[in-house]
């Protein structure tokens, strides 16, 4: 047994599982806890693929207990099983004890991070995720290597797979190479409303350039002019989740936000929105502003929708799928259903197997690309028995994953697109 006080939380007085959560941070229940429920089993996804034990919550905190609390050696088989977890975090919504079970793995990466260096192809990938201007120049050279015809014979010849690169291959396309604007200003004929940000974030940016012109359309629609400040960057998740240090990314990213006069910071992925709610540290003043002035772009639509806006009507049967940031973290999936009935006519249902994650998982779909696809399989199986018109997610990392590959007539879009699209 340890005591989960040694990871710098608080730990109710009596170890129950119902005592009240302190004042200092989230209550974090001790491992043994943790251990006899069994409630977060049938909701892991790496569960639903293994069918064994050692694939669920309750077992990877045993190894995080060992990495953080007794900083005992752990197996190679240990290791493998913990790294497993697709962090999609649902554990932490049916877990009784409020176990936190995200921050854990978190420390529990940094620590391992620190005695292990990554792969030198993982370093370039968060080298270039990290610098902005290097993914840049990068990108042309994307483009032209998937015009140029050498997709097919480089995959058969092998050697993708032998350098590392085919899950990473398998999931590429043409990026945006044209910059955004820095100011989007509201037309004459529309009432201004105010001035807000959008974060943009760092793959996001090029890759789903049609969600974020969708976003402001609307949000010009509405009478804000929209502000894309150019020193913003990668929201650090990525670092984060892999182990390794993000506070640099999340000052720049507070600092170029704070710097301008706006009424809100909106995000539209909600994969980013979950770790820019959790920004803290540095100066107190800005990232506080930042956290009070940061919303979802569901929720600030919904709330600032005028009387007047008429949407044009659709007979379309949408289903929507969820994602694990927007269910387990933001928890904040209610908005997008809200905001799609604003369309008349259109015909909204959930998604089935809602709370099973997607595969993508941030990196996961990189570094774990078979189990990746398991999962993607089945929620494409969803898709194809739902009998929806259209999916809709808002994240992402969900569309990007669930539309590698697919036709155009099957792909997954943002909510942002259908409404964009009936003004």
């Amino acid at each position: 047994m340890f005591d989960f006080q040694d990871f710098g939380f608080d730990s109710a007085s009596d170890g129950s599982a119902d005592a009240s959560p302190p004042s200092t941070g989230p209550y974090i229940p001790e491992a043994s806890e943790c251990m006899r429920c069994g409630m977060c089993v049938s909701t892991c996804p790496t569960f639903r693929l293994f069918q064994v034990d050692e694939q669920t919550p309750r077992r990877r905190v045993r190894t995080i207990a060992k990495i953080l609390a007794d900083d005992a050696g752990v197996g190679v088989e240990e290791l493998a099983q913990l790294n497993d977890c697709v962090q999609c975090r649902t554990c932490e919504t049916v877990c009784p004890s409020r176990m936190s079970y995200g921050t854990l793995f978190d420390r529990a990466q940094a620590k391992l991070r620190a005695t292990a260096r990554p792969s030198w192809l993982a370093r370039l990938g968060l080298r270039l995720i990290e610098r902005k201007h290097a993914r840049a120049l990068l990108l042309p050279f994307v483009t032209l290597y998937l015009r140029s015809g050498l997709q097919k014979p480089l995959r058969a010849s092998g050697l993708l797979a032998k350098l590392g690169l085919g899950a990473a291959e398998a999931l590429v396309c043409e990026p945006s190479l044209v910059g955004m604007a820095g100011i989007y200003p509201v037309e004459r004929r529309i009432k201004y409303r105010g001035r807000v940000a959008l974060f943009t974030g760092c793959l996001a940016e090029h890759f789903d350039r049609p969600v974020q012109v969708a976003g402001i359309k609307l949000l010009n629609r509405l009478g804000y002019e929209v502000v894309v400040p150019e020193e913003q960057g990668c929201c650090g998740a990525i670092h984060q989740h892999n182990g390794l240090p993000a506070e640099s990314m999340m000052e720049a990213n507070i600092a170029a936000f704070y710097a301008l006069e706006v009424e809100a910071v909106i995000y539209s992925a909600s994969g980013c929105g979950a770790m820019l709610t959790e920004y803290q540290g540095g100066d107190s003043e800005t990232s506080g502003w930042f956290t009070k002035h940061l919303i979802d772009i569901n929720e600030f639509l919904l709330a600032h929708w005028p009387e007047d806006l008429q949407l044009a009507a659709s007979n379309l049967n949408v289903a929507v799928h969820e994602p694990c940031s927007q269910r387990n973290v933001l928890k904040n999936s209610q908005s997008v259903y809200a905001l799609l009935r604003k369309i008349p006519g259109v015909n909204l249902e959930a998604l089935a197997d809602n709370q099973l994650c997607c595969g993508a998982g941030g990196t996961y779909m990189l570094s774990h690309p078979e189990n990746a696809e398991s999962l993607r399989a089945a929620k494409r199986l969803a898709m194809a028995g739902s009998g929806a018109d259209v999916v809709v997610s808002a994240n992402f990392g969900c569309g990007f994953y669930l539309n590698a590959g697919q036709p155009a007539g099957s792909r997954v879009v943002h909510p942002l697109q259908l409404l964009a699209d009936r003004i």
